[in-house]
């Protein structure tokens, strides 16, 4: 069987229920804290930017949350995604390790975003929600929330990185396809954009940045609009099991099973929807499978950041959350274009790296960007540059096997094509590209403006 080199399975097979590993988790979650009182959070404050709906996923300690059939619906558009043994990519790395993946990029956007964006817009609107707002990086979450507000009848105020919203025209013209308003930020339209652009009136932007102006606006529209968030929390990182969960039906197919699993981890929503599953099977069964999640040297919370309390956004307006941090205030460099951008980590993916469940790798860039290039010239599919990563490091561990001999199982998820991502292997491939490691001095002085979290917490 694992001659083959597609795993389809039927669509009776996609998922009924989300896993979620709140049940599972080996250690104690960390309360979530207000930003003003550093106390825990209470559902009516979240209330100001969630539906009760998404509050109650998000606390639930449930280790299954049905999916409603109006959400299974339309996952049915491109779910189950296809998984692929890498054939021509192990000959031409001349191993004898076993390659799988998973691909997301099938989704009507090319990305695994559509997994939470349609749950997300979906119960808003039975809370009786009428617009949201969000921001996106690269452009990715941004498409998929807008064609789910599509879907669902939804208004949509999208705050797209500045440098992103230069660099990645196409998906900004997908979004506004889908009936989005998007916004290059920092903004004129924020109390906290127009002081950004006060300071630094060239300013790139930044994920934390958007998040803060997505906030603000949510925050003060007096329950007119919500905020979504395309990573980072728990109810987001849920939606995305069923990639895991079919991966687990796949590879039973195939007649293995993985030694490793791995995931580009920037938030942690396309890598824990992959390797929660997994861990599943560690904790419950007595599986031993790696877990690897890799991210950017030049963004690297979870290899050179601090597991801390700290604000979930620039402009210390969103909730305080224990994770592996660069500091609220981290600005990615510029010459960075591979994506995972985010200064902290899921609280779920952070904790589990800091009991050690989960083993955290920092690739730089150009690496990255030649790992893609040879995976497309194998398998004929040009990953989003924030894929590359995890591309880049399951070449690393078959090499290794080919090196000791050893015939692993080694699996990957594949989060999106990289089809609007053209300037950026534009740019690899004309040496424009450059690998930036982001300096210790700047990770210790962004730690100087963490929240003072009372012992208590």
């Amino acid at each position: 069987m694992s001659n083959q080199y597609k795993f389809l399975l039927e669509e009776s097979k996609l998922p009924k229920a989300w896993y979620n590993i709140n049940a599972d988790l080996p250690v104690p979650p960390q309360p979530v804290l207000h930003p003003g009182t550093m106390q825990p959070v209470t559902p009516d404050f979240l209330g100001v930017l969630f539906p009760m709906n998404l509050i109650m996923q998000e606390i639930s300690p449930e280790r299954w949350i049905e999916i409603p059939e109006p959400v299974r619906e339309v996952y049915k558009l491109w779910r189950p995604t296809p998984m692929f043994r890498a054939h021509r990519l192990e000959k031409a790395l001349d191993t004898p390790a076993h390659i799988y993946y998973k691909y997301e990029g099938v989704s009507p956007v090319g990305s695994h975003k559509p997994n939470t964006a349609v749950p997300q817009a979906f119960f808003n609107k039975e809370a009786g929600t009428k617009a949201l707002t969000t921001e996106t990086g690269a452009g990715q979450w941004g498409s998929a929330l807008a064609m789910a507000c599509n879907f669902f009848g939804l208004d949509l105020e999208i705050y797209m990185v500045k440098v992103s919203y230069h660099q990645k025209p196409y998906r900004r013209i997908i979004m506004e396809n889908f009936g989005a308003d998007v916004y290059a930020s920092p903004t004129d339209r924020t109390h906290f954009g127009r002081s950004v652009l006060a300071e630094h009136p060239d300013s790139p932007g930044s994920l934390g940045m958007a998040i803060s102006e997505a906030v603000e606006v949510a925050a003060t529209s007096n329950g007119a609009k919500k905020y979504s968030l395309g990573s980072v929390l728990g109810h987001v990182l849920m939606h995305q099991s069923v990639i895991g969960l079919e991966a687990l039906d796949q590879m039973e197919m195939a007649g293995e099973y993985p030694d490793m699993v791995i995931g580009c981890a920037g938030g942690g929503s396309n890598f824990a929807g992959f390797t929660y599953p997994f861990l599943w099977k560690n904790f419950t069964d007595g599986r031993k499978t790696k877990v690897i999640a890799v991210e950017p040297a030049s963004c690297p919370s979870l290899t050179r950041g601090v597991y801390a309390f700290d604000y979930g956004d620039t402009a210390a307006m969103a909730p305080i959350v224990k994770m592996f941090t660069l500091g609220h205030t981290f600005i990615p460099p510029g010459i960075h274009a591979g994506g995972l951008r985010y200064h902290g980590m899921s609280a779920s993916v952070s904790a589990l790296v800091d009991h050690g469940d989960i083993e955290p790798r920092a690739v730089k860039q150009l690496e990255t960007f030649e790992a893609a290039v040879r995976f497309s010239q194998s398998e004929g599919i040009i990953p989003a540059p924030e894929s590359a990563h995890a591309v880049r490091v399951a070449i690393d561990e078959a090499l290794k096997c080919k090196v000791t001999g050893e015939k692993k199982v080694i699996a990957f998820n594949l989060s999106g094509h990289g089809h609007f991502d053209m300037m950026a292997y534009e740019a690899y491939h004309h040496g424009q590209l450059e690998d930036f490691e982001y300096p210790q001095a700047m990770v210790t002085e962004a730690m100087t403006h963490l929240p003072k979290v009372p012992a208590m917490a």
